[in-house]
């Protein structure tokens, strides 16, 4: 059995693509066959893979952290946002159509199948997954039969960490609040936590570790700070630029993000740069002893 991790946040955008990511780069480094997994994701960008199936774009850009090629079962459902109030949905790569929002939430407990499906594929393939959540456990409105958060952690019994961004203020109340608001059982799940985009002296962080640990009983598992990494965001709310230039070891490189269904980005040397800056910030910054310990499952 595949060892597995599950990284959620706290909300949208804290970074929970490029934590999995890194993770995901981490892993790959140190000799482990691993690959990515999100259930669900919302994304106007989509990726083709060799066989023709479209995934997130985000997905592809983790399967190449972790130097394997995408395919559908690392994101078996994705919803394209074609209006305020719907998409359209793609399973296992294909298209199904269009659906109010209102009516897929009615209809997604139908794609459980399809969404154990893909993930036994690639527990049969690979002998570590790190699986991406989506916005935050804590939308209470929308738990009720959850297929990205804490629903799939308990459906694949997969440990978590949480994701919390101190960059726009409040990242304790954050965390708290985001525990406070979960089921016993749920909050049972989650062995640590992460504090990302952090700028400045860690040490006036010290305190409130303490305080937060104590209040909730998760460990703060590692502080990453605010980095320069152009990767693939998580869903519809990362806004693209059609072309950004970016200063990376002394040289400047042009991404162009805006090309739908296409290759992530087009310099393969200008992503491994990202990629390896990345996992070097992992390890630089996070427990990585302990975060193994809690993905082993032998």
């Amino acid at each position: 059995m595949a060892d597995r991790i599950m990284i959620q946040g706290t909300m949208s955008g804290v970074g929970k693509s490029i934590i999995t990511a890194g993770l995901l780069r981490f892993l790959y480094k140190d000799g482990i066959k691993c690959a990515p997994f999100k259930s669900q994701n919302m994304s106007r960008f989509s990726y083709i893979t060799e066989n023709g199936d479209e995934i997130s774009r985000a997905q592809a850009v983790q399967a190449e952290a972790a130097g394997i090629k995408p395919t559908y079962a690392m994101n078996p459902i994705v919803l394209k946002p074609d209006s305020t109030v719907g998409s359209e949905v793609i399973v296992n790569g294909k298209s199904i159509g269009n659906m109010k929002a209102v009516d897929y939430f009615a209809y997604k407990t139908k794609l459980i199948p399809d969404i154990k499906g893909a993930f036994e594929k690639l527990e049969n393939e690979y002998d570590a997954i790190v699986i991406e959540g989506a916005g935050s456990p804590a939308e209470i409105n929308l738990k009720q039969n959850d297929i990205v958060n804490m629903g799939i952690a308990e459906m694949f019994d997969a440990p978590v960490l949480l994701v919390a961004d101190i960059n726009p203020g409040g990242v304790f109340a954050q965390i708290y609040g985001t525990v406070m608001l979960l089921e016993e059982s749920e909050r049972a799940r989650i062995k640590g936590i992460i504090i990302n985009k952090f700028r400045g002296d860690r040490s006036i962080l010290t305190p409130g570790i303490a305080q937060i640990e104590q209040l909730t009983g998760i460990p703060v598992l590692g502080v990453m700070p605010y980095l320069d990494i152009d990767i693939e965001e998580e869903d519809s709310l990362s806004e693209r630029k059609k072309q950004k230039k970016v200063m990376l070891d002394g040289e400047e490189y042009t991404s162009d993000e805006e090309t739908d269904c296409g290759s992530p980005y087009d310099r393969k040397e200008y992503r491994e740069k990202q990629f390896d800056t990345l996992e070097k910030a992992i390890r630089e910054n996070l427990d990585i002893s302990k975060i193994r310990k809690i993905m082993n499952r032998s």
